[in-house]
């Protein structure tokens, strides 16, 4: 394991080598290793073609975690994900680890598959272990989930519940590149498709900044700034519900890890609401009647947070 000082290092060493293999995306890279310090789990929508596989596989060779993507279809069982018992006539039975069990899991097109498939990533990010047939397995540490879903509505999709929506930490958007970053991916093409990828950090740095980011102070004005914010979301006229408890503590958690990221020993309230967004948009539902009057999760949180006062911070 390097020194602490090494280690303090490793977060702009792991974006560096990111930004090497993944050209743009730059909020989406900063959420996945914000997220991942902060032990949670990711869900990431867009259009197909958006990088979204390379990001997971490439984040995962750089902290020097294993990797498995798992396609999901509607013909899958849960057995495909946890792993199952295999039965011979001449040897015992023995159990086959399934794709979850690594450190960085790629759940790509999770909304294609059925409700009972999805359910068995629940006890999976949930509580770090599987069970099958009564016996309960634990999985590796660290162990991220990264999530991608179509959009919702198409042909042979089916909606994540929201009790599956919570489990994500933090949920990023990738779009498009823009004009600029196209041309530099089709000019370097041939380097992005086999990239030199260095491995700066390992599965024991990893749990380090982990463990790290639990000692970066938050405020109690910053903690009531957080709760302040989530409960005027709950009371919301045009909210039908309002983020959980996991939403408060996915706010409270990520800004440490931010706080981090930025060489900082406590958070600020700009940490907060740069992460507002990511953390609770996806935890809000809309009345079907504002639906239909236009107005979003994202119109939501925008004037709940331009009316929740930002706390003054005495230094």
């Amino acid at each position: 394991m390097k020194p602490d000082s090494d280690v303090d290092q490793l977060p702009q060493k792991v974006l560096e080598q990111l930004s090497n293999v993944v050209i743009g995306k730059n909020d989406v890279k900063r959420i996945l290793f914000v997220t991942l310090i902060a032990g949670g789990h990711v869900l990431i929508e867009g259009l197909p073609g958006t990088a979204k596989t390379k990001i997971a596989r490439s984040l995962a060779q750089i902290i020097g975690c294993d990797f498995k993507r798992i396609q999901f279809t509607p013909d899958m069982m849960p057995a495909d994900v946890t792993g199952f018992y295999l039965y011979s006539a001449n040897t015992e039975h023995r159990f086959m680890e399934g794709p979850i069990f690594a450190r960085v899991v790629l759940a790509d097109e999770l909304n294609r598959t059925t409700s009972r498939t999805q359910a068995a990533l629940l006890e999976a990010m949930q509580e770090r272990q599987v069970t099958v047939e009564g016996t309960t397995y634990p999985l590796p540490e660290p162990f991220m989930v990264i999530a991608t879903q179509v959009e919702t509505g198409a042909e042979g999709t089916y909606p994540l519940a929201d009790v599956q929506i919570d489990r994500f930490m933090l949920r990023a958007y990738t779009d498009y590149a823009s004009v600029e970053e196209e041309i530099q991916i089709v000019t370097n093409i041939d380097y992005l498709d086999k990239p030199d990828i260095n491995t700066v950090a390992s599965t024991e740095d990893i749990i380090t900044l982990q463990q790290n980011a639990r000692k970066v102070h938050v405020s109690k004005e910053n903690v009531a700034y957080i709760i302040s914010m989530v409960n005027r979301l709950r009371h919301d006229p045009d909210v039908l519900s309002g983020p959980s408890i996991r939403g408060a503590i996915a706010l409270f958690k990520c800004s440490r890890s931010l706080a981090m990221l930025e060489g900082r020993g406590f958070v600020i309230p700009d940490d907060i609401k740069q992460l507002a967004v990511p953390a609770l948009q996806h935890r809000i539902r809309i009345r079907v009647e504002a639906e239909m009057d236009g107005v979003g999760p994202g119109h939501v949180l925008e004037r709940v947070m331009q009316e929740v006062p930002v706390p003054r911070i005495e230094v």
